[in-house]
């Protein structure tokens, strides 16, 4: 069975900032296969930051849009009043499917909904709360 897990902007930072292979890595965790989404709002916002941000901060989302294309991009409704958080606590509540961030405030919400968070441990290694459904 393949496992869905939706990327956050900031885990796909891990690789350029911590040299870690995150698809080696999410392999080694869940021990399974795994298909990584990327929602519509997670990848403007990455193209936002590659053309707006600061200059390390570009380089960052500039490997992260490269990475992105490992990805399978979900087209999603984002309403006005929504963030691209809410956007992605509204998805993984609906498909049950765990969460790779970095984002404390982001796992809280997921964890208090009862959602799986997969995080970068140590600078070192993924960690998952929860359990995959």
């Amino acid at each position: 069975m393949t496992i869905k897990i939706i990327l956050d902007a900031n885990f796909l930072f891990i690789p350029s900032q911590f040299q870690i292979d995150i698809f080696d890595e999410l392999m080694k965790l869940l021990n399974q296969r795994f298909e990584p989404i990327l929602l519509s709002p997670t990848y403007k916002e990455l193209q936002k930051i590659a053309e707006k941000g600061s200059p390390k901060m570009r380089q960052h989302a500039s490997l992260a849009l490269k990475l992105a294309e490992k990805c399978r991009l979900v087209e999603v409704k984002q309403d006005f009043e929504e963030t691209h958080d809410d956007v992605i606590v509204r998805v993984a509540a609906e498909w049950k499917c765990p969460v790779a961030t970095n984002d404390q405030a982001l796992r809280k919400r997921l964890r208090d909904i009862n959602v799986s968070v997969i995080y970068l441990r140590q600078r070192s290694h993924l960690e998952m709360e929860g359990n995959v459904p």
